[in-house]
Formats: structure tokens, C-alpha cells, sequence
């Protein structure tokens, strides 16, 4: 025991320095290798593209913590947010139109839940068939169009700046503090870590396992159409495809921050670690012109070796 607590230690303490001496060192390639890398207006990019995917990261975190793996409906799911954010906005107006968005959104992270925390079916199996027919659902929904609509104050309150941050920065900063507490704070935090980590153990002690499983797919959920919200009233036009690659994003940042895929580790200050590292990878490669596929292709393999790493500091831990 003695041995595995401090194998488990050293790998904590691992992450705690890995992370943000890998986030200094892109910094350091960034600046050296372009000079628009440190301009203003670049910044501001890799910080508004960081919140965007964060808000759906802060949510997802919870489903892995609690050992729940990813919810890989995300994209559907920030598409329906903005489809009906756009389609029912000319009646309802903007803020009617997002409570509803966001119902929607909380429905489909609902019956995940129940699917995954009560039923306890694959989780993986679950999400994904669940993003094929809410993305049908969405599809149908708008013929398969474009979705256009405009709010002019909405849009420049969602694209606008106080003090010189914008405005989806701001919101995903308080939401990931708010993520932050509840993690480090509450009952319900110690709850995720305690079902990701054990869940026998923790269902034995009194823990309500299927219920903190169940909600973490509805809390992703909310938050992934709080993402499909910001981004239909920043573009004021939606396609159905319009979440995709953000389940990917996402998960990608939980594993590289240190994450552990199996549940039972992590935090949010994490998650921002792993988002600044997955972001500031991307636009180097952005800035030097290397093509999608390569930018995707560096994504995977950073994420294949940040879980074999994960997997295997586990195992010498004894927590497989």
C-alpha cells in the first residue's frame, strides 16, 4: 500500500510538472519559430478557440472522473444547442430560444445518463450511437440546411470584450471555476473521484454511484450546448456538422492535463493545462501552414502516448 501510494504520488507530481513546463516550452517554440505567434490578436484566437472547447472539456471531465470514459454524443449535441437556438429564436427570442436549446440538450445528456448510470451499459457504445440519431434528429430538423438568423446585440455581446478579454472567455473561466469548486470542494466532487476510482468501494460506503455517473453525462451535455449557443450567436449560422471534431478536442485535452482515462484522478486546473497544450500545438502548426490532417494526425499521437503513459504510471500504482 505504502509502495502504491507513493507511485501514485509520483505521478501526480509528474503531471504537476510536466504539464506546464510543456505548456513554457510551446510557448518558447511558438515565439522563436513565427513572429506573429506572440501578437495580440493571435492570442486572443488561441484563448477564444481554448474556451470554446473547454466548456465542453469541464463537462466531459466529470463523465471521465467518474469513470464514465467520454461522452462521444458532443458533437450532436452542440449542434442541436445551436440549431434550436437559431430555429426557434425569430418566436422566442434569443434567451427563450436558449432555455429551450439547452432543455434539449439536458434531455439527450438525460437518457444517456440513464442508459450509462443505471442500466450501466457501455458508455462508448452508448454516446456514439446516441450522437448518430440526435445529429439525425437535429439534420431532420432544418432539412439538412444552413440555419441563418441574427440578433445584432446578441452577437455583439457574445463577440465583444470587457476590459480586453472576450466575452466567451469570461464565461468559460467562471463556469471552469465553478467546475473547480464543486471538484475540490463538495460532497459531489469527492463523490466523482470516489465512483471513478472504486466504484464498488464507493457504492459500498453509501456513494450514490449510478446517480453521480447518470449526471455527469447531463451535466456534459448542458455544457456542450452552451457551446453550441455561443457559437450560433457568434456565427449567427449553423450547420448540422458544426460540433464535429469537439468530443475529439476535448478528450484530448483531459488526457494530455493527466486526466486518467480509468476515473478516479483529476482535476480542472488540470483540464486548462491540457487545453493550453492541445491548443498552442494546433496553432504553431496552424501558423506554419501544415494541413488538417497532419494537425490531426499530431493530436492523436499526443493523446496515444499521454494513455499509455496514464495506463501504465496506473499499473505500477497498482490501480489496474
Amino acid at each position: 500500500m505504502k509502495l502504491a501510494a507513493r507511485l501514485g504520488t509520483k505521478r501526480k507530481l509528474g503531471f504537476s510538472i510536466g504539464v506546464p513546463a510543456t505548456v513554457l516550452l510551446l510557448l518558447m517554440v511558438g515565439s522563436v519559430s513565427s513572429p506573429h505567434f506572440l501578437t495580440v490578436s493571435n492570442l486572443l484566437n488561441v484563448l477564444t478557440s481554448i474556451s470554446i472547447v473547454g466548456i465542453v472539456a469541464v463537462g466531459m471531465a466529470f463523465v471521465t472522473m467518474s469513470g464514465g470514459w467520454a461522452d462521444l454524443s458532443v458533437p450532436a449535441v452542440i449542434a442541436t444547442g445551436a440549431i434550436i437556438l437559431l430555429g426557434t429564436q425569430p418566436t422566442l427570442g434569443t434567451l427563450g430560444a436558449m432555455v429551450v436549446a439547452l432543455a434539449a440538450c439536458a434531455l439527450a445528456g438525460a437518457i444517456n445518463g440513464i442508459v450509462i448510470g443505471y442500466i450501466r451499459a457501455n458508455p462508448i457504445i452508448v454516446t456514439l450511437g446516441s450522437n448518430i440519431i440526435v445529429l439525425g434528429i437535429a439534420q431532420a430538423f432544418v432539412g439538412g440546411r444552413i440555419v441563418y438568423n441574427s440578433d445584432p446585440l446578441a452577437n455583439q455581446l457574445v463577440k465583444g470584450k470587457n476590459l480586453g478579454v472576450p466575452f466567451i472567455v469570461i464565461v468559460f473561466l467562471v463556469l471552469a471555476l465553478i467546475a473547480h469548486f464543486i471538484l475540490a470542494r463538495t460532497v459531489w466532487g469527492r463523490w466523482t473521484i470516489a465512483t471513478g476510482g472504486n466504484y464498488a468501494a464507493a457504492a459500498a460506503s453509501g456513494v450514490p454511484v449510478r446517480f453521480v455517473r447518470g449526471i455527469a453525462f447531463v451535466l456534459t451535455s448542458v455544457l456542450a450546448g452552451v457551446s453550441g449557443c455561443l457559437l450560433a450567436l457568434s456565427l449567427q449560422s449553423v450547420r448540422p456538422v458544426i460540433g464535429t471534431g469537439y468530443d475529439f478536442s476535448s478528450f484530448a485535452a483531459l488526457v494530455v492535463g493527466g486526466v486518467s482515462l480509468l476515473g478516479g484522478s483529476g482535476s480542472i486546473p488540470r483540464v486548462l493545462g491540457g487545453l493550453l497544450i492541445v491548443q498552442l500545438m494546433s496553432n504553431i502548426m496552424v501558423l506554419h501552414g501544415f494541413p488538417t490532417t497532419a494537425q490531426g494526425l499530431a493530436e492523436g499521437l499526443v493523446i496515444v502516448f499521454a494513455v499509455a503513459l496514464d495506463i501504465k504510471l496506473r499499473k505500477r500504482s497498482g490501480g489496474l
